[in-house]
């Protein structure tokens, strides 16, 4: 039986609890992922109340392990730019194709307050499940890393 948890600022989530969730999004975000450290820094921001952050995380747990994360954080900005960008998702290997997926991503746009904005690799499978829930492709993104 698949379970929902969502955490967010006013949960005090443990060092232990972001570990566990960090942890799952390395090894599952694949080729799309991040270093583990910036994954903690995501959650940080996401879990924190400080004024300009937070956000929120939704678990998707079968036995009590993880088999899907979502991790949204707050932009501070409205309009211009979207109130919310989704920054992970990951479903675990094993479980991918039975909805998961799409379960806690359709948790995280019904949690959202306002808009939601994404990044997705052209070649990244996910691009479906974004186009089937409602975004669409308004801009291609350039970046400049110094």
């Amino acid at each position: 039986m698949l379970a929902i948890e969502v955490f967010s600022s006013i949960d005090n989530v443990t060092y232990l609890q972001k570990k566990e969730i960090a942890e799952f999004l390395f090894e599952h975000l694949d080729e799309y992922g991040d270093a583990f450290e910036h994954i903690m820094n995501c959650l940080d921001y996401a879990l924190d109340n400080a004024v300009g952050k937070g956000g929120f995380v939704i678990l998707a747990r079968e036995e009590g392990k993880i088999v899907g994360a979502v991790v949204m954080n707050k932009t501070g900005m409205s309009g211009y730019i979207p109130e919310n960008i989704l920054v992970y998702i990951a479903v675990n290997k094993n479980q991918r194709g039975k909805g998961v997926g799409k379960k806690i991503m359709s948790a995280a746009i019904e949690r959202a307050q306002g808009g939601i904005a994404l990044h997705v690799e052209p070649d990244n499978p996910a691009r479906l499940l974004y186009g089937k829930l409602g975004f669409t492709n308004k801009y291609l993104e350039m970046r400049l890393n110094k």
